[in-house]
């Protein structure tokens, strides 16, 4: 069975609710046999690249907030994110374009890395000091090494701006496709949906629908003659 997330490294629903759905999988009895495949969706993606500007300043201009109310509900994510075992900086964080992060993230896919880069830039834009979007190539090819992929490869990437920009790009059009207007979106086996950082309880009744739905009926019994008539099971014109 196949579970696809789409989601956006500046979007922290999308950094609570990876690990809400990670906790339903963890205690999910057919967990390895469950494919996670993250794919592409930028909330920002008409910002130009090296435009940046501080989360709280980003809220009250794009959802016309006030300060405080932007500062408040960056305490309610931080607080979400504690329930979930995960650090959350609310003040001094920035906001900027993350189609770079998308393209590596489709390299590290390729390179089957792609659940630690993903951690691992999450981890850089909501809990380390130095932004995400400011530091320049070198620091991604870092993060990248962290997770596990050439550092070197991770810098052609970003050196060639067509590297993988199909890929996000489809997984763009997909997701509205799917009528997917904003992440988490988690789709499961392409036959279920679910929305939004949802409660662990949650996910795990939809990975029980879903495998319900996926795998194939089991025979009980044989079929015999005397339990569907004298010809048998055959259907007619087969």
């Amino acid at each position: 069975m196949r579970v696809e997330i789409w989601s956006d490294i500046a979007c922290p629903w999308c950094y609570v609710g990876k690990a809400r759905f990670e906790k339903a999988l963890a205690a999910f009895p057919h967990r390895d046999e469950v494919e996670v495949v993250h794919r592409s969706f930028e909330l920002d993606p008409g910002r130009a690249q090296g435009d940046t500007e501080q989360v709280i300043t980003m809220l009250t201009r794009k959802y016309g907030m006030s300060e405080e109310q932007a500062r408040a509900g960056e305490e309610n994510l931080a607080a979400q994110a504690a329930a979930e075992g995960l650090g959350y900086r609310t003040h001094g964080r920035d906001h900027g374009n993350t189609f770079d992060l998308h393209r590596l993230l489709h390299l590290a896919a390729e390179r089957g890395r792609q659940d630690e880069l993903l951690d691992r830039l999450y981890r850089a834009n909501f809990v380390d000091e130095e932004s995400l979007f400011t530091a320049g190539p070198e620091r991604l090819a870092a993060l990248a090494a962290e997770a596990g992929l050439d550092p070197a490869e991770a810098r052609a990437v970003l050196a060639d701006p067509e590297a993988y920009a199909a890929e996000v790009r489809a997984d763009e059009r997909e997701a509205a496709r799917l009528g997917a207007g904003g992440v988490p979106f988690f789709v499961l086996d392409r036959a279920f949906g679910v929305s939004g950082a949802q409660p662990a309880e949650l996910f795990t009744q939809a990975l029980t629908r879903a495998w319900d739905a996926h795998t194939p009926l089991q025979p009980l019994g044989e079929a015999t003659a005397d339990t569907c008539g004298p010809d048998g099971c055959a259907v007619p014109g087969h």
